[in-house]
């Protein structure tokens, strides 16, 4: 499959990104093919002496050598290498060696020589960047020494790095690329339980989800807050951040849509974080049919808008497409960090969930840290979501805390 060819061109570092299940392993051992093999089995092939690189010694073995995709599966049997296991290390009939290294001993990598490595499932290394870097200074062999990396990708440093530099090429493929060769169950059920979440599109669509430093959400905090169901709630909203310009390369309107729990105490109360319906290039009168549409969908109580930039024109243009509609025009007062962090908190009790299918979003929360929003562009979306759940949360336990309040 194309996500599983070489690129062309004088790259150091090849990263194949995959889902489970994509075909990276057997991308990474044809290209070691590639490379060892020459045109007849006793032909020199271009590299001669390769390093096979993984977690641990066993998964090497019995995954990237033994393993159904593995080197010796793939190759034909008149040039098919031999294993020897007391020296760790494959011998090709033409002369060509690959040795076996585990990322748990960076060190076994300071003195040996290569003109091609294959790493696999860097991501997961505990020692990722020191294995690396050992590497980079054995890859000094022949004129162009290569690396194919197979991983499926994860928030780490050093593949973060590698990603960026100028001499690594990209390859990218989902799980359902290869579902030729993949179990029917095994994609209905992965598919049913992860499809729509941010593990899914780390492991699923091989999808590298970054969260800034010093975030005031994480990858992980928004697994912990996956709604497995919805219950009834007592108050629906939808929230707009209004776009100031129009047109194709105008900035989002953020439109989120969330719902509350909210019987006793507002410290018992939970938040349900139901849609996303965010739009692009529309003028005023786009967004606010589509926030208004939101509403009905979703039977929302009122229509919250942050009318900073846009004042009372944001109210005329909802009013023209429905002058009843429920509305309350809200007004920032601080930053948006300090917006922002009263809702976070909500996240680390556990007081918020979210449906499926909110990546954009989820996104752009990974992207908020104490220092601003790290990401191109506005947080549009998460501006929308903080207005929401101001509403929906924060606001009312601040009422709540009144002296003679008991009851909103």
């Amino acid at each position: 499959m194309p996500h599983q060819l070489p690129p062309p061109g004088g790259w150091r570092a090849w990263v194949i990104l995959g889902g489970r299940g994509a075909g990276k392993t057997r991308a990474g051992a044809e290209w070691v093919r590639t490379r060892v093999e020459g045109a007849r089995p006793m032909d020199r092939g271009l590299c001669t002496r390769i390093a096979l690189v993984g977690e641990t010694f066993d998964q090497v073995r019995e995954v990237m050598i033994f393993g159904e995709s593995g080197i010796l599966a793939c190759s034909p049997p008149d040039r098919r290498p031999v294993w020897e296991a007391t020296r760790k290390r494959l011998v090709w009939p033409n002369g060509a060696v690959a040795t076996v290294h585990s990322a748990h001993d960076p060190e076994g990598l300071r003195g040996p020589q290569f003109d091609g490595a294959w790493v696999d499932e860097i991501a997961k290394w505990k020692k990722s960047q020191e294995t690396w870097d050992m590497l980079q200074f054995a890859l000094r062999l022949g004129d162009q020494p290569q690396v194919c990396v197979t991983t499926t990708p994860r928030n780490v440093g050093v593949l973060k790095e590698l990603l960026k530099s100028p001499s690594t090429v990209v390859t990218h493929a989902a799980t359902q690329a290869n579902r030729a060769n993949l179990a029917a169950s095994f994609l209905e059920e992965v598919q049913a339980r992860y499809q729509g979440t941010r593990l899914g599109r780390q492991e699923l669509d091989g999808v590298l989800l970054s969260d800034a430093e010093g975030a005031l959400w994480t990858s992980a905090m928004m697994e912990a807050a996956r709604a497995k169901d919805v219950p009834a709630l007592d108050r629906i909203v939808v929230a707009v951040d209004p776009a100031t310009t129009s047109g194709a390369s105008s900035d989002e309107c953020g439109i989120v849509v969330a719902g509350v729990q909210c019987s006793g105490p507002p410290q018992g109360w939970r938040a349900y974080v139901l849609a996303d319906c965010t739009v692009t290039g529309m003028g005023p009168s786009g967004w606010a049919k589509a926030a208004i549409a939101a509403m009905e969908r979703y039977g929302a109580d009122r229509l919250v808008a942050e009318v900073n930039q846009g004042g009372q024109m944001v109210q005329e243009v909802i009013r023209q497409v429905d002058p009843l509609v429920p509305y309350k025009g809200v007004h920032a007062t601080r930053g948006k960090v300090a917006r922002a962090e009263p809702v976070a908190a909500l996240y680390e009790q556990g007081r918020v969930r979210h449906v499926a299918g909110l990546d954009g979003l989820e996104d752009q929360m990974c992207r908020m840290t104490r220092r601003g929003y790290e990401g191109g562009g506005s947080p549009d979306r998460v501006d929308a979501l903080v207005w929401a759940l101001h509403e929906l949360m924060i606001e009312p336990a601040a009422k709540w805390r009144q002296p003679g309040v008991r009851s909103l």
